[in-house]
């Protein structure tokens, strides 16, 4: 029992981090209606611009969070600007394959840059695990739970509150009558790059602090999919609640199922949980469901 409270424990805190990363999928989906496949690369090379500063110029954390901060707002807005804008009005599965395409050009220059070489990250949290009595959670993945849960409630309080938030609700609901309103809509789908660039590569952060990085750590973008689809595309709190069950199962799996096949299964559960789910219902939990009628 005791064992099974750490996992599913651990499982949270996992899940917690999977929110961020889908909720940056999220964003960038309720203003675009794209779906953006390469956000793996965007959370490594946000860990790869965040390492880079902390063991280069051996700066402190915070000055290293910020200016990865600032490179994930410069390649939304690039990425929009350069890769996506030209292909408004065109076919979704042609912008899908445009995202797939960025994500090897992406990983492609992180392989020249840093080289597939695996590094640790530098120590950037006190390395005491948090006790709890009936479970203990390792320093990288507490701090990294407290890291992307403020930076989830601070883009939600955004999303929710702010003007910007207001007029990226508007264009999400209805581009025609944003537009009417005075709101640019292009300027909009920039701001939204942007988020989901500045989420998905604090995500990497964490991720990164917690498994080191690699040129390769982007593939956990693909894991976060089961939770986007499990939660709703279009789905805010469906990205959290998804990244938290879809944590659980894959610690549960862990614990369960690999030592019966030999290991390997807890990679492979967020994939059957995406097939299974795509048979079942396929808009999600709290997704928004469409119904065309001809």
């Amino acid at each position: 029992m005791d064992i099974l409270i750490q996992v599913i424990v651990t499982g949270i805190a996992t899940g917690g981090v999977y929110g961020l990363i889908a909720l940056g999928f999220v964003l960038i989906y309720k203003a675009t209606s794209v779906l953006n496949l390469a956000m793996g690369e965007f959370m490594t090379l946000g860990a790869f611009v965040c390492f880079t500063v902390l063991s280069q110029l051996d700066a402190p954390f915070y000055l290293a969070f910020a200016l990865t901060l600032v490179c994930a707002f410069i390649l939304g807005a690039v990425v929009e600007r350069l890769v996506l804008k030209p292909l408004i009005g065109e076919p979704i599965i042609s912008v899908i394959m445009v995202t797939i395409g960025l994500g090897i050009t992406l990983r492609g220059i992180m392989y020249m840059i840093w080289t597939p070489t695996f590094r640790s990250f530098p120590q950037i949290f006190p390395p005491e695990p948090l006790q709890l009595g009936f479970a203990v959670i390792p320093s990288g993945l507490w701090w990294g739970l407290i890291l992307a849960v403020a930076a989830t409630v601070i883009f939600i309080l955004i999303f929710k509150f702010s003007r910007i938030g207001v007029a990226m609700r508007a264009t999400a609901n209805d581009q025609q009558a944003a537009l009417s309103m005075g709101i640019s809509v292009r300027g909009i789908f920039a701001m939204s790059w942007c988020f989901g660039a500045a989420a998905s590569m604090i995500g990497g952060i964490v991720i990164g602090n917690i498994n080191g990085i690699s040129v390769y750590m982007g593939d956990v973008g693909l894991q976060v999919l089961a939770v986007i689809i499990l939660g709703g595309l279009d789905s805010i709190a469906g990205a959290i609640i998804g990244g938290l069950i879809v944590g659980i199962l894959q610690n549960l799996t862990g614990l369960y199922i690999d030592p019966l096949v030999g290991g390997g299964a807890k990679n492979v559960a967020p994939y059957f949980i995406l097939v299974l789910i795509l048979m079942i219902r396929p808009y999600g939990l709290f997704g928004k469901r469409i119904i065309e009628r001809v």
